[in-house]
């Protein structure tokens, strides 16, 4: 039985089913993305048709290494432009989602819990930190110093605890099994064998060669040595070079604007704006709505806006910032309105220029209305936008925010460190 085919029997995250249903490279017994594949899955429902993995080797690994830019050449179009040169972990994978959903002013933090020593420079090695936390044993994570362990566990909440579920030790060894299959197929490991040729490989060397794999909840990671495109891109080809804030913001900005650059092209066509209509099916496409009520909102933008003038990449790209800060709207109503009133254009125009410090457009806004307005008296029912706006920020994954992305790679380092203790 195949990793895929033995998958399906197993009780996945959202991000674990999807990192290893997209992900098309292996090395070492190990899944990776490409550049493409990660772009393909958040905005995609389904992968590229392939036949197989693409199984690569160590001299191959060499030349994605060559080939990755230098962090001063990045730009919003690296990911494209990069397409399968390049390999991204399962840990990288979360990390990247993380950055889809953060505002401007988290970037800082972001930062800053990769920032260990707080010199504010970021190395290699402090980079690994964070993947250790993410993927490693409860043995690699005893002899962190104090002050990393104290920095660590100041960005997360003790509360959170609470909502992260234990991964049962049924489940840790069938996703063992699954992620090393590959690795002991390639050997002649099968399981009538494996023991004995276990038993053999530790009295030759002194180990057991399950020793090379990380005992983590998902699963995914593996001990081996292997530069990604994400650690040459930060801290170069030798691994020597420090990466600082400047860098790691504009990282992070490129990334966002390259992803909503992929969706907005997909209804552009190439023109410089997006139909209404079209900006409705962007900002529904990850909810949970049943047919009807999908097409309710659709037809009900529809009889309100007879001529649209389209929605522009400016308009477009500071609504999705707008929702990256979401959270922070959401205290800014309950402040302003502690019986839940609807609101008007004007209050929402404010609340949301409070919230980012953008202004969004008077035509935007009034799309937005238009769309979510359930009764047309010119007040927004903003829980209800609210809830189904976490389901376009959260890009489909259908378990809670704490499990999925920047509280997700929170809850991880918060769960390792309690394990550390």
């Amino acid at each position: 039985m195949q990793p895929d085919e033995l998958v399906k029997s197993v009780k996945l995250t959202s991000r674990e089913r999807r990192f290893i249903k997209f992900a098309s490279v292996e090395y070492g017994g190990q899944l990776y993305m490409t550049p493409q594949d990660f772009l393909e899955s958040v905005v995609e429902q389904e992968p590229r048709p392939r036949l197989k993995r693409r199984v690569l080797s160590a001299k191959e690994i060499e030349q994605l290494r060559d080939s990755t830019p230098q962090l001063k050449r990045g730009s919003s179009q690296m990911f494209r432009n990069m397409r399968d040169k390049g390999i991204i972990s399962y840990t990288e994978y979360l990390f990247l989602l993380s950055i889809l959903t953060k505002p401007a002013s988290g970037f800082q933090i972001a930062f800053n819990m990769f920032d260990t020593d707080g010199n504010q420079r970021v190395d290699k090695n402090e980079f690994l930190v964070i993947q250790r936390l993410l993927g490693g044993s409860v043995k690699e994570r005893k002899d962190l110093d104090t002050y990393t362990q104290r920095a660590l566990l100041s960005l997360v909440s003790a509360n959170s605890l609470k909502n992260r579920e234990e991964t049962k030790p049924a489940q840790r060894s069938i996703m063992e099994k699954i992620f090393s299959f590959a690795w002991r197929d390639k050997r002649g490991i099968n399981e009538d064998d494996k023991e004995e040729k276990n038993e053999e490989k530790k009295g030759k060397e002194g180990k057991d060669p399950q020793d090379n794999y990380i005992n983590d909840d998902q699963g995914l990671q593996r001990r081996h040595n292997v530069d990604t495109m994400l650690q040459v891109h930060f801290f170069g080809k030798k691994g020597n070079s420090d990466l600082k804030f400047e860098g790691f913001r504009q990282f992070m900005e490129n990334l966002q604007t390259e992803v909503l650059e992929l969706e907005f092209h997909e209804f552009s066509k190439g023109h410089e704006t997006i139909s209404e209509v079209d900006f409705a099916k962007i900002l529904l496409r990850y909810t949970y709505l049943d047919t009807d009520e999908y097409d309710m909102y659709l037809d009900r933008l529809l009889d309100r806006v007879k001529y649209g003038q389209g929605i522009t990449f400016h308009e477009f790209k500071t609504f999705c910032q707008f929702l990256n800060n979401l959270e922070d709207f959401t205290i800014a109503m309950r402040m302003y309105t502690l019986a839940d009133h609807p609101i008007s254009k004007d209050e929402f125009h404010r609340a949301v220029k409070i919230c980012t410090g953008i202004a969004q457009s008077e035509h935007l806004v009034s799309t937005v209305f238009a769309i979510f307005d359930a009764d047309g008296d010119g007040l927004l029912s903003y829980k209800e936008f609210i809830a189904i706006m976490k389901d376009r920020l959260h890009r489909g994954f259908k378990s809670s925010a704490k499990n999925e992305g920047w509280e997700a790679f929170k809850s991880c380092v918060k769960q390792e460190m309690k394990s550390a203790v």
